[in-house]
This record gives C-alpha cells, structure tokens and sequence, in this order.
C-alpha cells in the first residue's frame, strides 16, 4: 500500500503516526498487508514546525528552533519520504499526485491537509513592500526582518493572529496603531466586558487604538509603504501595514480534482470524501459533527491533529469515527491567558470575513442559554448555561478551573445541582464549579 500525504502542517503528521500506530516502522511491513510506503510532499521550506508558536517567535519569547516539536529521530521512527515541491494536480482515476518539477507520486490512499491561507486585503496600496501578514514561518521571519524599532506600524484586522500581530511588533520596539471597523475587539466571540478589558491593556501597553476605523488605501513611496488612508479621509504615516482578516481553506487543488467543496472540503464522519481513496483534514476540511449534524470550519491545532490521526486510521483500514470535541483553544490575550470552550458568542464580527486563525464556527453557535458570570478585572469566567449542560465558557487570567470546565462542557455533565447556584445574582462561579468539580472526584 501506498499513502502520500499533501501538506507538511501538524494534520498530516499526525496522519503518518495513526498510519504507523498499524503498520508499524522500521521495516514499514504491516499486519499481512505487504509493505506500506508513506509519501509526505509539501512546498513550505520549513516543513512541520509550531504554527502557535509563532506568536512567541514574534515577541521574541521563542527561539525558531523551539518552534519544532519533531526531532530528526522522530522522522526516522515514522519512515516516510519527503518530498519538497508544489502539488498541481491530482488524477484520481490513475490515483497520481502531480508535482510541479519533480516526479508524479502513485497512491492507493491519499489525504489532504493543506491548511488554510490569509485572505488578502483588497484596497489600493496592499502589494506595496511593508504590507504582511502572518501564515507561516516565512511570514514570520519577513515581519521580523521589516520590523524596526521606534518605527509605526499599523494593523488592521481581528480575532486572535491580529493580537499576535499588535502584541510582536509592539515587542518589536515598534509604534502600533490597531485598526478596529466595530465599536471593539472580537465582538462575535468576547463579550463587552471581555473586549474591554483586552482593550485596556493594549492601551498600557502603548497600542493605539482606532475604533470605526476602515483604511481604504495604502500610500507608498518607491513602492515601499508609508501611510494608510481610512474612510473618513484621515490620513496616518506608516512604515508597515499588517494584517489578518480571516482564512479560506486552501481548496484549489481538491476542485481542480472535482472532489466535493462546499467552504471547504466536504468529508463525512470517517474524514473521507467523496472519492473513498481520498481523505481530507485540518484546516482545509469541513467536518460533519455528528452530535450536531453540522459540517463546521475549525482552525485550531488540536482539532487539525486529532482530524488527521482520525484519517490515518481510516486510510490504514482502521474504521474510526471522528467525534468533534467542543472547540477549544488556550490563547493570549494582550498577555492575559484566556481559555475559550465549546459555545460562547454570535453574529458577525466586522473586522473578520469568515473564520479566523485560532477559531471555530464552533464557538459562534449559540443555542438560548444564561449567562454567569463573575470578576471584572482581568480575572474573569463567563458561562454559558443551558437548561442541563454548561454550554461554553471563557476564562481570562486564573487558569485554574479551565481544566474543569473543559471537562464539564465536553462530557456534558449534569450541572442540575448547581445551575441555580450559578444564576443567582452576586454568585461566587468560581467556589460553585471548583466545589462542583471536587464532589465529581470523591
């Protein structure tokens, strides 16, 4: 058998361990099944790496080489080929991956797990030298290398990879202007009370913030940056425009194939498509849930794993149902760590087109519930209550419920006893979950 996998990101390598978890290295014979060879064919330069990370490479709390989880040992132990190039084409009916340059690639079971790519900002002025984004690790080392301390920087955009932007530059010595089109941050995912309090500390932190801001050109110079336009006819000096406006996932190639699409690729429970060789994870994959008879976009490094071990198993012949677990995602927020689980937020966010680096349809699909919620300073939990189940929650600062919490939602525990403990008014969340927890252990 044969299994070539498309795309260098954590999905695919985790595809390759599930497919070694039954046949296993270092022979690469399975069991009765003949030898099995693994392919891996991908165009990013760096190969597997962090794309979390990332934001700590940015600030500097990151060295790049800590930005790969996977020692050459590692790669030995899994005995797969690598191949560097760009897949053009995939022949299903001669089962061929076509790469640019370099030799076509036969498979028996194919996945792919191309990921997602940045929306591009579409006014005048975004092709200018200075106009970035965040994607991957060659994005990273560009923002680094045009960085410049006590320069201005302007960013525009939300969701999580915009703070990561705001929070690297301004690490960077840079002045950073925050573009916002709403009235706050993340508006579809934070509450009030949560936006404010990550824009409070932005605001320490030496960030200027713009809100009901809209830039509707880059201005340049020797076609270099140096100053955004906005909508209300102000203009600002700038030496660098970041941003993150959203993710499509990466489909050219499955339509190019005539497989199924739909905003991304459609699979079923088994992470299969509609041709039964060619399987698809991660980023680019929408998955059905079962528990909720949704097909959903997630683009969160867990979920993109657990995907891709899920399809491995199935490509190796291992029948396994991939059950959507709440989304889930621990993050930082202008420096505040803040856990977001299962269904907390709705509507639209004007500063995002679609899903989000970091994000899941998930989390905006939110059914009638109560909310609880307790502290109003940087520590602070949110709940999202509904009639028997603990729906979703946000906690920003302690992080010592988050373990709970997640647990809660994702196993949908009978909260009966103390839902009206936690919708009294002036309740104490914390006391009532941790007390909650701790009878759950004994």
């Amino acid at each position: 058998m044969k299994y070539v996998i498309i795309g260098t990101g954590v999905a695919g390598i985790a595809a390759i361990e599930a497919i070694r978890s039954v046949f296993p290295s270092p022979d690469g014979r399975g069991q009765g099944e003949g030898s099995v060879e693994i392919v891996m064919v991908g165009d990013d330069p760096y190969g597997f790496y962090s794309r979390p990370g990332l934001a700590y490479y940015l600030t500097g709390e990151l060295h790049d080489k800590a930005l790969f989880p996977r020692t050459q040992d590692d790669y030995r132990r899994m005995n797969f080929r690598f191949v560097s190039g760009r897949v053009k084409n995939i022949l299903r009916e001669e089962r061929v991956v076509e790469v640019e340059g370099k030799e076509s690639l036969k498979y028996d079971r194919l996945l792919i797990a191309v990921g997602a790519q940045a929306l591009p900002l579409e006014v005048p002025g975004a092709t200018l030298e200075g106009v970035l984004k965040l994607d991957h690790m060659e994005d990273a080392k560009r923002i680094l290398k045009q960085a410049r301390r006590g320069k201005t920087a302007v960013v525009v955009g939300g969701g999580i990879t915009a703070l990561e932007l705001t929070e690297g530059l301004l690490s960077r010595g840079m002045n950073v202007h925050y573009m916002l089109r709403g009235d706050r941050y993340w508006s579809n995912v934070l509450d009030e009370q949560e936006s404010k309090i990550v824009e409070h500390r932005l605001h320490e932190e030496g960030v200027t913030l713009h809100r009901h801001a809209e830039i509707i050109e880059i201005t340049g110079k020797n076609n270099r940056v140096n100053g955004v336009r906005l909508l209300n006819g102000k203009m600002l000096k700038c030496d660098l425009v970041a941003y993150a406006i959203g993710i499509r996932p990466r489909v050219e190639l499955a339509k190019q194939a005539g497989l199924a699409i739909d905003r991304g690729i459609s699979v079923n429970e088994y992470l299969q498509t509609d041709d039964p060789n060619v399987y698809a994870a991660g980023d680019v994959a929408q998955v059905y849930d079962p528990a909720s008879g949704r097909s959903v976009l997630d683009s969160l490094w867990g979920p993109a794993r657990q995907q891709g071990y899920a399809a491995g198993l199935n490509m190796a012949g291992k029948k396994t149902i991939y059950i959507k677990p709440p989304a889930f995602n621990v993050t930082r927020l202008a420096g505040i760590t803040t856990t977001i689980i299962g269904m907390v937020g709705r509507g639209h966010d004007k500063d995002l087109m679609g899903i989000a680096r970091g994000d899941s349809e998930t989390w905006r699909r939110l059914p009638d519930s109560m909310v609880a919620q307790a502290g109003f300073e940087v520590n602070r939990i949110r709940l999202l209550v509904g009639e028997r189940q603990l729906l979703g929650a946000v906690v920003m600062g302690d992080q010592k419920l988050s373990f709970p919490l997640e647990r809660i939602v994702s196993e949908n525990m009978d909260i009966s006893p103390i839902r009206d403990k936690l919708l009294a008014s002036n309740a104490r969340i914390g006391d009532v979950i941790a007390e909650f927890w701790a009878s759950l252990k004994n």
